[in-house]
């Protein structure tokens, strides 16, 4: 029997069915593997009271493209689960800052390799780590710690989600994706720990199993859905890829 396509003819059909309240993690970082066409179709789709799981909210680099930031803008974002929950530079200022100031979203920060560990461990089916990061600082005040081999830890808990946007650079009909350069970041871990994935691919989707299997970066079983990136300007940062490339 052949196998069932999962590629979708849009982005709106790709988010369509996204509930009110649902958990959705935001691969990337700084640029590679965001899914900036999925953000722009989610902000356009409405979906409220979401979490949104992400390394950063975003907004501090120029020209501004769909990010967590303007999700928490629409007022479409309860709670956002980050590294940074503000600008690593004084001169930069993100969007979202504001609106955790006034108490119009929740922020929960964790340490990066703790959020990747977190996210990795819901997909392993792993419902709780302990990891020294964090120990001693304001994010561990009132949280369950334990020594072991005379060494503190802070027990942290897996990070499901409901929904994972990515972006790959190939894949084919069977969702096995290819990442480019830095894009994997955590972009497989999220996958992995989401009950639906969504990925946005820059290449054309190839026929299932035309991929090299000692090329695939993250198995097709994790990916539930695919949209192919149209050119620019339907395509978002498709321009700036290309230039980047030159």
């Amino acid at each position: 029997m052949a196998q069932r396509s999962k590629q979708v003819a849009g982005f709106a059909a790709a988010v369509a069915d996204i509930p009110d309240g649902a958990v959705i993690a935001f691969g990337g970082f700084a640029g590679p593997g965001t899914p900036y066409n999925l953000t722009k179709a989610l902000l356009d789709q409405g979906a409220r009271r979401l979490t949104c799981i992400g390394n950063t909210t975003g907004g501090a680099h120029q020209p501004r493209l769909p990010d967590i930031g303007m999700l928490v803008e629409a007022g479409q974002v309860a709670k956002v689960v980050c590294s940074f929950t503000a600008a690593t530079r004084p001169t930069d200022v993100l969007p979202f800052t504001k609106y955790y100031e006034a108490g119009e979203v929740e922020a929960e920060l964790v340490p990066q390799g703790t959020l990747a560990e977190r996210l990795r461990a819901a997909g392993a089916g792993i419902p709780a780590f302990y990891t020294p990061a964090a120990v001693g600082t304001e994010l561990a005040e009132g949280r369950e710690t334990r020594v072991i081999n005379g060494r503190e830890y802070l027990l942290e808990y897996a990070l499901p989600c409901d929904v994972a946007f990515i972006r790959a650079w190939r894949a084919d009909a069977a969702g096995n994706l290819q990442f480019r350069l830095a894009q994997r970041n955590f972009c497989p871990l999220m996958a992995m720990a989401a009950k639906l994935t969504i990925v946005e691919v820059e290449e054309d989707i190839l026929p299932a199993g035309a991929l090299d299997p000692d090329q695939v970066h993250l198995s097709g079983i994790f990916v539930q859905r695919l949209v192919k990136v149209p050119p620019a300007p339907e395509g978002l940062w498709t321009v700036r890829r290309q230039e980047r490339a030159k």
